[in-house]
């Protein structure tokens, strides 16, 4: 296994909140932190096409390097480009409480 952080990063898996509900609306996902049994409309998020394909891809089976690779061929993007913009994302999300990091063991 890679020993450095940077190279750990890219084997992380990540897995949606199971408090978060999504729908997609016009193709981009909307969502909704559902916490105390209650949706708070307060906190509603709404991702691009692009954010919408990660979320798409956040199963706890893809690694971040992975999901950087089906950026890049979707997309125009170089691949320092897609995994600097999706690390990006993906700290965004975390700090939200949208993601977490999936549990080893599926490797």
């Amino acid at each position: 296994m890679a020993s450095d952080p940077a190279s750990a990063s890219l084997l992380r898996r990540y897995r949606k909140g199971l408090d978060v509900v999504s729908r997609r609306v016009a193709g981009e996902a909307v969502l909704v932190p559902v916490r105390s049994q209650v949706a708070e409309i307060d906190c509603l998020f709404t991702l691009n096409e692009m954010g919408s394909l990660v979320w798409d891809l956040l199963d706890g089976e893809r690694t971040v390097s992975q999901i950087a690779e089906v950026i890049c061929e979707s997309y125009e993007v170089t691949a320092e480009e897609a995994m600097k913009d999706l690390l990006e994302f993906l700290a965004d999300l975390e700090s939200a409480g949208l993601i977490g990091c999936a549990p080893k063991g599926a490797e």
